[in-house]
């Protein structure tokens, strides 16, 4: 079998370990399969040709997940360094596949602003609810995430999109767990669940947008 499918079958299932032990309150298969995710992800994404700066991504997603495993402010905040190291790779990565022309500016014109307001928004609510130390780091790790969903969408298309607004659900739900706001049962099922696929849609359009697009056909004879 190739082995970039042999990563990708390993990566599946290591998920669906991750989340069943997440949905049957496993904590001990979570603690062991959560730190495997991306380290697999990377490997394949490697493997079928990513650019470093996206398996740089990936890691740093590694090292934020292994962080937020501890239960203290000092791991989060540093796994949030993480996160938004990973989201600068995103962002660097982006730049090269920028499209010139009406479709893109009219994405930018109907997507940012909608973003914006979401953020303004999301960061509004939260503020009063979350610990005072946090407050300043989660609003400007906060906009980092917008700014790299955001991009995704208008530069990459539409797959990037919906894994950027993935990550961007996950971070949130994170966020108001934080703030101590009504969560959905088992809202770390739902955390991971949205990251997971937050991440595997953004490598599957990067490693997309890489691959040589086929030549237009050439029609009637030459001059």
């Amino acid at each position: 079998m190739n082995p970039s499918r042999v990563l990708l079958a390993t990566f599946a299932l290591v998920v669906a370990v991750d989340l069943t032990a997440l949905v049957a309150g496993h904590d001990t298969a979570h603690t062991i399969a959560k730190p495997l995710l991306m380290p697999l992800l990377a490997a394949w994404a490697a493997a079928s040709g990513a650019p470093r700066l996206l398996v740089a991504a990936l890691l740093f997603g590694w090292a934020g997940d292994t962080l937020l495993l501890f239960d203290a402010d000092a791991a989060f905040l540093a796994g949030m360094g993480c996160f938004a190291a990973g989201h600068v790779c995103y962002l660097a990565l982006f730049g090269p596949y920028v499209r010139a022309g009406a479709p893109l500016r009219a994405r930018a014109r109907l997507l940012v602003p909608g973003y914006a307001v979401a953020l303004a928004g999301t960061v509004a609510l939260l503020w009063p609810d979350l610990p005072a130390g946090l407050r300043v780091p989660v609003a400007l790790y906060s906009a980092l995430l917008t700014a790299m969903a955001c991009t995704a969408a208008v530069r990459i298309g539409v797959v990037a999109g919906l894994g950027g607004a993935l990550f961007l659900l996950s971070d949130t739900l994170i966020a108001t767990g934080i703030a101590d706001w009504p969560q959905l049962p088992r809202p770390d099922f739902w955390v991971m669940l949205t990251y997971v696929a937050a991440q595997s849609l953004l490598t599957a359009a990067l490693l997309a947008a890489r691959r040589p697009r086929p030549a237009p056909a050439t029609s009637g004879a030459t001059p």
